[in-house]
């Protein structure tokens, strides 16, 4: 008895059950039964059980003590490998690298305090794989003390791989609450995430022109923004040693004070934006002639105000559209809580509000919705009315949909279209503060009590959101994201929003990739990978055998998810 193979030309093979017997120099085959629809796992153990073998089921033999899920942390890992990022935090092997490096793997694994962190590395094979096993959290502390002396190094590396002379740097700065009382850094000041009566803590952020973080400097949380940028400009200058470089900046940041002092350094440029209030006067002079905007969207104009400037100014139409909507709606909230005061005033005849008492009404309701210059109140013991002032509305609609931007270099080394471009492009900078504060890297609340280890946690989460950065640019074929944004960037028009591409509206709509794989966002797309384990089964037969390891075979997904992480250059496109 035997099984035999039939091949059936360009079906599958026919699988028969046969037995043979000879008769005279004849061998005589009869076909007991046809296992061509029985499963390959079946049909080798029936060969295995004529050719006389005892079969054991692998449940009486192996059990299964532990998984772990490792598919993410080999993804990671591999990330951390091409950047090379060991080699630049320090080029010794040392067990404080591999825990910060531990550390940085797990922020992005699944982000949270750093006691937490030391318990929920166990959770996969990224405590075996680095060695932390038995790190606690002194351990973790002693390492971030250790890391905090070489960030400026760090830093200088990192710029070196990716800044460039003549080259934009974007900058900005941003703020996450404190819980507690005890850091020398944590002061009550502008609250970027909307937390009344917490302290906040400073950072700003410098990134390539592509939006790849370089460096983070951090500030106690009542430094005002443009007080920052004179550090940054000594950095350039001083550590990083370049020769020439563009700084891009919002209008609140690179301030006239602060571009004045750029002026002294010849070697720093720079690309800023008009505050409404500078542009208002640019009209009123008649430097800038609105009727420009019938024919162009884009123009360069020139002002003794702004001597050895250029002024690039812009009109986007749905922006215009856009402000008219919000503001309309500004005033007419602001005018019905007026007229309720204005009622409510008429109402009290016994006992008649006095003026202080109307005036803190009036004033809470014109903070509320800060359109306080397009009305006029009279304020009196028992009365009050307000009118609209028509002028002032009427001078912000005409400066509806326009912005300004101001720069330092000559238009032979950035044509008019690039300038806005470059601007616009401090987008970048707030997505990584989205991605930074946000549920990928939980840089809030802070809740550290030492300024260094402030420091040190948010430099951590700096170089986890590097490593993330990269990935998310390999990763783009497999996540909701246009692939070829640098190069459609140059080709669209850089006054009006951007548009979907074609690639963008078909990942909308068929929600896969051109190789069929579903897309996913850089969360779930780490899910999925985790679900690749690590096994380890023992031996129930033989007690003394050593424990077996097998991993997960994994997906066609995961293994295009690995094929593309090679791809991982450390420098920016």
């Amino acid at each position: 008895m035997y099984i035999a193979s039939v091949p059936n030309r360009n079906s599958r093979p026919t699988i028969l059950l046969r037995e043979g017997k000879r008769q005279g120099k004849k061998i005589i085959k009869n076909t007991l039964l046809n296992l061509t629809h029985w499963p390959e796992d079946m049909v080798e153990s029936l060969r295995r059980i004529i050719a006389g073998e005892t079969l054991v089921s692998i449940h009486d033999i192996f059990s299964v003590t532990r998984s772990l899920p490792h598919g993410h942390v080999e993804t990671i890992l591999l990330a951390l490998q091409k950047l090379k990022l060991g080699r630049l935090i320090s080029s010794q092997p040392s067990r404080q690298k591999n825990i910060i490096l531990a550390l940085i793997v797990q922020r992005i694994i699944q982000p949270g305090s750093k006691l937490a962190t030391t318990r929920l590395w166990h959770d996969s094979t990224l405590a075996k794989e680095l060695n932390v096993e038995d790190v606690d959290e002194d351990d973790v502390y002693e390492a971030m003390d250790w890391l905090l002396k070489r960030k400026k190094r760090i830093e200088n590396k990192l710029a070196r791989r990716h800044l460039k002379d003549n080259a934009p740097v974007l900058y900005d700065v941003t703020s996450s609450y404190y819980e507690g009382h005890t850091c020398s850094l944590a002061f009550f000041g502008h609250s970027r995430d909307k937390k009344k009566g917490l302290p906040q803590i400073v950072y700003g952020l410098m990134t390539d022109a592509y939006g790849c973080p370089v460096s983070v400097d951090v500030y106690p949380g009542n430094t005002g923004d443009p007080s920052t940028v004179p550090r940054q400009v000594d950095k350039l200058r001083n550590r990083f040693q370049l020769e020439r470089v563009i700084l891009v900046g919002d209008r609140g940041l690179l301030t006239q004070t602060q571009i004045d002092n750029l002026i002294e350094f010849p070697q720093l440029g720079w690309i800023s934006a008009l505050k409404s209030k500078c542009i208002r006067k640019l009209i009123v002079s008649g430097d800038l002639q609105l009727s420009i905007f019938d024919r162009i969207n884009i123009a360069e104009i020139i002002s003794d105000d702004f001597p050895g400037e250029r002024l690039i100014v812009c009109f986007n139409p749905l922006l215009a559209e856009r402000r008219k909507t919000k503001r309309e709606k500004l005033i007419q909230a602001t005018s019905g809580a007026l007229d309720k005061i204005s009622a409510q005033v008429k109402r009290r005849t016994k006992k008649p509000l006095k003026k202080e008492e109307i005036a803190l009404k009036a004033g809470k309701v014109i903070g509320r919705y800060k359109v306080a210059k397009h009305f006029h109140l009279s304020i009196d013991d028992n009365y009050f009315s307000w009118t609209k002032n028509e002028d002032s509305i009427k001078q912000e609609m005409a400066q509806d949909g326009i912005y300004i931007i101001r720069t330092s270099e000559k238009k032979e080394a950035i044509p008019t279209p690039d300038v806005v471009r470059h601007y616009k492009r401090l987008q970048e900078v707030e997505r990584a503060f989205r991605c930074l504060k946000g549920a990928d890297l939980e840089i809030r609340p802070i809740y550290h009590r030492i300024e260094e280890r402030v420091i040190c946690h948010i430099f951590l989460c700096f170089l986890a959101y590097y490593v993330e950065w990269h990935m998310r640019q390999v990763f783009a074929p497999l996540l909701y994201e246009e692939e070829n944004r640098e190069e459609t960037r140059k080709k669209r028009d850089p006054v009006l929003p951007a548009k979907p591409t074609e690639e963008v509206k078909r990942k909308k709509k068929t929600h896969k990739t051109l190789e069929g794989f579903p897309l996913h966002s850089f969360r779930s797309l780490l899910s999925h990978l985790a679900t690749c384990c690590q096994n380890w089964c023992k031996n129930i037969k033989i007690k003394s055998a050593p424990p077996i390891v097998l991993y997960t075979e994994k997906t066609p997904l995961q293994r295009k998810a690995l094929e593309l992480i090679n791809h991982i250059v450390p420098s920016s496109p």
